[in-house]
């Protein structure tokens, strides 16, 4: 499967299913934020991650029953991957070293990052 970019409304709706597991675009819809979208908008998007092959659907009837086939932690990574080449020269280090420097990592996080470094290493 080639992943792509998601729209922020398509990954609002990803959330969502990853969040649910499986759901209904009524159910959708009430887990989002006011003003509420149209019904009729929300389904758009949701034929268009299933276009992209990243939802699928039960039948019920006339009714959708959607769920996700990618997992939120492969999208997650895809992400950061193209955020680490895009920004950071697919340096991992360049990335770390731009948010302590930015002070965005506390030393206790830090300390995590250190022991989560020592055990990959054993």
């Amino acid at each position: 499967m080639q992943l792509k970019e998601l729209t922020k409304a398509e990954e609002e709706i990803m959330q969502i299913l990853w969040a649910l597991k499986q759901a209904f675009v009524k159910e959708i819809i009430a887990q989002m934020p006011k003003p509420k979208p149209a019904y009729n908008t929300v389904s758009t998007i949701v034929r268009i991650l299933e276009q992209k092959e990243l939802v699928a659907y039960k039948a019920f009837g006339k009714a959708h029953q959607y769920y996700p086939l990618i997992s939120k932690e492969a999208y997650s990574e895809y992400k950061m991957k193209r955020l680490m080449k895009g920004y950071f020269s697919g340096s991992l280090s360049n990335m770390v070293s731009f948010f302590v420097e930015k002070n965005e990592v506390n030393t206790k996080e830090l300390d995590a990052l250190l022991k989560l470094i020592k055990e990959k290493k054993k």
